[in-house]
């Protein structure tokens, strides 16, 4: 294994992150990596079909500085500066594969529920990180099956 000289955490910013932050530093402290953050909001319209007859802008801002400030004081508390802070507006595994390609990322860590079977297979932001990377990908296992730390 190489070394990583830039890594990638990708959050979804609930709790679980925590877990998956934990590793990403541990991963960064024992390589002297630079960590970079990044935090996907869906759009509404994507997370509804399409189809929502309602203006969702006002509620989609309001989704953003929530993210915007939940983003800034998680970053922070694991020591990650804002120009390495990620907030971005799509598709979240499409948007890590671009923030990682952008910031040149040697492997991005990413939280996994670790499905199986229907749930595997319609599947989840892990995988689709794992399946369309460029570079290494971590999958931290969280949830109620994650191994005790």
């Amino acid at each position: 294994m190489g070394n990583y000289h830039r890594i990638l955490l990708a959050v979804d910013l609930t709790e679980e992150c925590r877990r998956v932050a934990r590793r990403a530093t541990a991963l960064a402290d024992a390589y002297g990596s630079e960590l970079h953050i990044v935090h996907v909001i869906e759009p509404l319209s994507l997370a509804y079909g399409g189809d929502v007859p309602l203006d969702l802008s006002t509620v989609q801002d309001q989704i953003h500085e929530q993210a915007k400030s939940h983003l800034a004081e998680f970053a922070g508390s694991i020591g990650i500066p804002d120009y390495r802070r990620h907030l971005v507006f799509g598709r979240p595994e499409s948007e890590i594969h671009r923030i990682a390609v952008v910031e040149k990322a040697d492997v991005i860590v990413v939280g996994s529920h670790g499905r199986h079977g229907l749930a595997l297979l319609l599947g989840s932001t892990a995988n689709g990180v794992l399946h369309g990377a460029t570079c290494d990908v971590l999958a931290v296992r969280v949830g109620p099956d994650a191994p005790p730390e």
